[in-house]
């Protein structure tokens, strides 16, 4: 009988020791603001929304497009002020620039006689050359180029460690 009851107030013991010990691990974030389980949600939601803005966008379905910067933006905010994500120095700005385009971009679409504005410069990362827009979208083929550039850039430092992220899923063009 005592080894009965010993034997489950070590179970006991070690079951408790076992969960305080994981849940410092969980809450626990890696140097550098990557690998928390937000972070990890925001670069999903940033790259589908990414990857929907490319589709829309090479559809030459204006509204769609700005439903979808509709969308990025706020994201993009949030990821620049560092309230509700913790990510580094560098993505915040790179964020923050992206908000600025993303922004710039649906003003232009809303009004295509609009002048354009003064625009932060772009970080130095390498370029993804995409093809031109289609049709009413073909106005704002640079600033979506340049805005795709800096998310892309920004999935970069979200997803950390090395590990690639997924090309831009624009069309093909036929020789």
């Amino acid at each position: 009988m005592k080894g009965k009851f010993a034997r489950s107030i070590a179970v006991l013991a070690a079951g408790s020791m076992l969960a305080v010990g994981t849940a410092h691990m969980a809450a626990a974030a890696p140097a550098g603001g990557h690998g928390t389980s937000s972070t990890q949600a925001v670069a999903a939601r940033v790259l589908q929304l990414r990857d929907d803005l490319t589709k829309v966008a090479y559809a030459g379905d204006v509204n769609a497009t700005k439903s979808r910067l509709d969308e990025l933006n706020p994201v993009l905010s949030e990821l620049a002020t560092g309230k509700r994500y913790q990510i580094q120095a560098d993505a915040q700005d790179t964020a923050g620039k992206a908000e600025v385009y993303g922004s710039e971009t649906k003003r232009r679409l809303a009004d295509p006689t609009a002048a354009p504005r003064q625009l932060p410069p772009l970080p130095a990362i390498p370029p993804i050359k995409i093809p031109d827009l289609p049709g009413p979208l073909k106005i704002v083929s640079d600033l979506l180029n340049a805005l795709l550039n800096l998310v892309t850039g920004l999935l970069a430092s979200l997803v950390g460690g090395g590990l690639p992220v997924p090309p831009l899923p624009v069309p093909v063009p036929k020789p």
